[in-house]
């Protein structure tokens, strides 16, 4: 045997041990997919688990199904809907307009706030001169009976804020019953008598007094920041009455707030109002009571600046809403509206 026969069968050799290597390992892949193939095959043909859908007896559901998914179906429209309104209801029956012009959003001619033609002047600033000025609120039998602002307000309610009055209203009558609802708004409007009262003796005497009365002393810790910065005192418990708008109001006080002369409107409240937007109706109260005293010859100062401060039982600061000029007489053209209401309700034939 030569060289060359000698490599012939050393090759040989070799590829026919890697011949069989790979035979061998293709029959073991060849048998596991094979094997693999078969389970899945057997796990495809379990049986699955039917759901509630497939349970459901298509036979018998079959022709209200064709009826709901056919196209030959019309879909719902406007004139299909009134016609069946019409059909169940009735024909539409169009009710008459309301008597009366509607509530206009501005009024054409409004009356000015200031007196720019009265002999009133602008006071001087500083501490107050004299004892505060206080006018009786009086009926003269000689003069045409004058609305009152609290009534005014009261009656032009809006529906919304109507509505939650009389929520509340009635579930502290639930809660309560009716004598002890009763009791309950009579203590609130006795706990605000006296906390008035305690407020006056605080601004003659430019110091807190003491009291017994655990609610009034809450309200006048709550207050005693806001006193800090009140000064000069001009007038307290005092009617206004502004005779060519035909109302009349009693207003807390006038005095400086940080060197502003305000018509001040002290408030109770057992819930937070920290924004002015809580305060609802009370800037149109505090408008109508500086608009009548720059109309009223008993008083020889006008007021552009008004003042709104919450106090609160449980003695935590009290909330002070300052109202600057723009604000008040944006506050006294709404009072406006709401006086022009009162007017048409009060013509308005029973």
């Amino acid at each position: 045997m030569n060289h060359f026969e000698l490599l012939s069968l050393a090759a040989r050799t070799t590829i026919k041990g890697s011949l069989k290597h790979y035979n061998g390992t293709y029959l073991k892949e060849l048998v596991y997919s094979h094997r693999s193939f078969g389970t899945s095959l057997c796990l495809g043909y379990q049986k699955k688990k039917l759901s509630e859908y497939d349970q459901v007896n298509h036979e018998r559901y079959t022709s209200l199904v064709r009826s709901v998914v056919s196209t030959k179906v019309s879909p719902q429209t406007p004139e299909t809907l009134l016609g069946e309104d019409t059909l169940l209801y009735g024909p539409v029956v169009r009710s008459r307009p309301a008597v009366g012009d509607p509530v206009p959003e501005s009024l054409p001619n409004p009356y000015p706030f200031l007196d720019a033609g009265g002999q009133c002047r602008w006071p001087e600033p500083g501490p107050a001169a004299g004892t505060p000025l206080r006018i009786p609120l009086r009926r003269n039998s000689a003069e045409p009976r004058l609305a009152s602002v609290t009534q005014v307000l009261h009656m032009t309610v809006s529906l919304e804020q109507a509505f939650y009055l009389e929520r509340w209203r009635r579930r502290m009558t639930k809660e309560l019953g009716p004598e002890g609802f009763a009791a309950y708004t009579k203590n609130i409007l006795n706990r605000g008598q006296l906390f008035h009262s305690a407020l006056e003796d605080a601004l003659l005497s430019s110091r807190i007094p003491e009291t017994d009365n655990e609610d009034v002393a809450g309200y006048l810790q709550s207050v005693k920041s806001v006193l800090d910065d009140v000064t000069g005192t001009r007038v307290l418990e005092s009617a206004v009455k502004h005779l060519p708008l035909q109302y009349t109001g009693l207003l807390d006080c006038v005095a400086e707030y940080r060197g502003k002369l305000c018509v001040i409107d002290w408030k109770t409240s057992e819930k937070p109002k920290p924004y002015f937007r809580n305060t609802f109706d009370n800037p149109l109260q505090v408008a109508a009571y500086a608009g009548a005293l720059n109309h009223d010859d008993n008083y020889d100062f006008q007021v552009e600046e008004g003042l709104i401060v919450v106090a609160y039982r449980d003695g935590r600061p009290a909330h002070a809403h300052f109202m600057d000029p723009p604000l008040l007489l944006v506050c006294w053209q709404r009072w406006l509206l709401r006086l022009h209401t009162y007017r048409q309700k009060m013509a308005a034939p029973t």
